[in-house]
Formats: C-alpha cells, sequence, structure tokens
C-alpha cells in the first residue's frame, strides 16, 4: 500500500516544532512552520538545553521519549555542524544523598566521588560555603541552542519545508485549509490555542558569560536557589529561576543573584555579563500533551506541548509519537 503523503502545518518553531517538522519533511510530507517567533527568539532559544528530565510529567510516558531523544542525540554528537556534544553532568543537592534515578543507572549514572564533592564545596571568594550534601554524575547531551536550531532549521529546509514567520493564529482553525494535517507544537501558547487551562508558564532566566576556563562538565543543582552553569561551545549558561510567572522581562537583581551563586559554587571571580534571557517554560499540570484529536472542520489535529522544562530532552521521542499518531503508523515503527 503506498503511504498517504500530507500537506503538514505546524504551529511553533521552537524545538518541538523544528524536530516535528524534519520528521515530517525528511519522510516526503509537505510541511510548513508556522510561528510568531523563530530561532533564537522563541522560549528554546533561551534554554539551557541539557539533556535531562526536567519539571515535567507523568514520568512513565517522559522517560521513554526522553530515552528515545538521548539515542538520537547521541547519533547527532558525532556531527560537528549539529552543535550537539557529550558532557559530563553533575548533578548536587544542598539537602542530602541523591536517590540516582532507575533510568540513568543503565546509562551509567554514578555517585560522586568524595573528593569532587569536597572540591565543590570549598570557595576562597568570600567566608559562605556552598552545601553540597550529595550528588551523582551522568554523561549527557548537550544541545548548543545558537548552533542546534539553526541545524534543526537548516535540515528542514533541505527537506522542501517551509518557515514561515510573523504568524499569530487566534484558533487553530484558521490553519489554511490546505493542509489536512495540523500539529500543535504552540508551547506556552497553547494554552490559548487549545483553550487548556492546565498549563501554566514557569519562568525561566538566565545569563549568559565568556566561556569559563577549566570548566569542562555542567554542574546544576536542583535545591533553592535553582543553580546551574552549562558550558557551550563558545560561552556558558548561568541559570536559574523556575518561577510561576508570566513575566518575560528581565530582572537585573535576578540576574546578580545568578552569576552570584554560579561564581560562588564554581570558585571564581564573577564573569562579565554577555546577554540575559528569559523563557516560559510550558507546563502542563495534567502532564504532557501528545494527542490526536480533530479540527472543526474535520481535519486532524495532533497536540504535541506541555513539556516544562524539558522540551530538548523530549524532542525526537515526542516528534516520533506524533508521527505514529498523524499517518497511523503506531507499532511499525522499531523502537
Amino acid at each position: 500500500m503506498i503511504p498517504v503523503k500530507h500537506r503538514v502545518a505546524i504551529v511553533g518553531a521552537g524545538v518541538s516544532g523544528l524536530t516535528c517538522g524534519v520528521v515530517f519533511a525528511e519522510r516526503g510530507h509537505r510541511t510548513a512552520i508556522f510561528a510568531k517567533e523563530i530561532g533564537q527568539q522563541t522560549t528554546s532559544g533561551a534554554a539551557a538545553a541539557l539533556w535531562f528530565p526536567y519539571d515535567v510529567e507523568p514520568a512513565n510516558k517522559v522517560i521513554p521519549w526522553a530515552l528515545e531523544t538521548f539515542r538520537t542525540l547521541i547519533d547527532l554528537a558525532g556531527s560537528a555542524e549539529s552543535g550537539v556534544s557529550i558532557i559530563e553532568l553533575r548533578q548536587f543537592s544542598r539537602t542530602g544523598a541523591i536517590q540516582i534515578p532507575d533510568w540513568a543507572l543503565p546509562l551509567g549514572g554514578r555517585s560522586l566521588p568524595s573528593s569532587i564533592m569536597s572540591s565543590q564545596v570549598e570557595t576562597s571568594l568570600d567566608q559562605k560555603s556552598v552545601e553540597f550534601a550529595g550528588g551523582f554524575v551522568l554523561n549527557v547531551p548537550l544541545m548548543d541552542t545558537t548552533i542546534y536550531l539553526g541545524y534543526l532549521a537548516n535540515r528542514f529546509l533541505k527537506a522542501d519545508g517551509q518557515i514561515i514567520e510573523n504568524v499569530c493564529f487566534e484558533k487553530l482553525e484558521d490553519v489554511d485549509p490546505k493542509f489536512d494535517l495540523v500539529i500543535n507544537c504552540a508551547g506556552i501558547g497553547a494554552r490559548e490555542l487549545a483553550h487548556d487551562a492546565d498549563l501554566e508558564s514557569h519562568r525561566g532566566q538566565v545569563a549568559i558569560v565568556p566561556r569559563i576556563k577549566d570548566l569542562p562538565y555542567a554542574v546544576v543543582c536542583d535545591d533553592a536557589p535553582l543553580m546551574y552553569a552549562i558550558p557551550r561551545r563558545n560561552d556558558c549558561v548561568f541559570g536559574g529561576t523556575n518561577d510561576l510567572n508570566d513575566d518575560l522581562g528581565v530582572d537585573s537583581e535576578t540576574t546578580a543573584r545568578i552569576v552570584a551563586e554560579c561564581s560562588r559554587a564554581l570558585k571564581i571571580e564573577k564573569p562579565n555579563l554577555l546577554a540575559e534571557r528569559v523563557g516560559l517554560r510550558p507546563f502542563r499540570k495534567s502532564g504532557v500533551r501528545v494527542e490526536r484529536a480533530h479540527l472543526r472542520d474535520g481535519r486532524t489535529l495532533v497536540h504535541n506541548y506541555g513539556h516544562g522544562g524539558s522540551g530538548f530532552t523530549l524532542s525526537w521521542g515526542c516528534a516520533e509519537e506524533v508521527f505514529d499518531l498523524a499517518t497511523g503508523s503506531a507499532g511499525q515503527r522499531a523502537r
């Protein structure tokens, strides 16, 4: 049987929309992405984009999607042009020992040795100590958003996809009827487009600083105050925040706190500030929504939103699920 080729409209040009675009376009479907903002202007452009399931539910769905994405990113890390690399993640806790997640053990997750723990907590910058009480280490993919988002867009365009920016739909039915399949990857915008009261904005603010000498690994602590330092190819991302807030404005006091806390943990002098970014993580209280539905005019609609702080981490797994739901090919693809 000859597979049906769809005309696909994807709403949203963040990592979820771009990844879905690549999956559909490279398999021969006429695909267009519509978005108000693209590239570095999107929420994805403000992300640290370290692979790790964070601020997202439910685990029974999230972990399989994350692991599928992990496998794809491992392959992409072999290409320098992708902006994907493998980095050591050092995950710390201030409150006590961390239970290594079950899914991390087969990936090589292991407890941090005491020598690393002691070196991480000492500081000569001031008299305060950074009290990390537990931690584990895991090698994970890192997507440098300054490269990776462009890589996805170029790959999509090479597959004859189209990206149409400065488009803001009031409702999904406004998508041109020539598209028989609509994919909703609108992130926090799905709150209005899908009338979904379960979506809430988890505001993340980061500071971009110059690349730090002798920092080849990522440092993350999810305890309050949330702190992470993610070295990229040409700079370093300091974070962060995770507040229930819709404000996209940069708060200078928050930036100062982020830079001070990261500098203290890394035992360095405060670096120069290159940029400040804010993004709204689309957290969905009832869990990520990857679901087939229909528009009022009968066209097929597949939702793909509510990834919280794990848009990059779930991107390929969710895109494959979306493809299966849209084309009826579930079970036919080797997993």
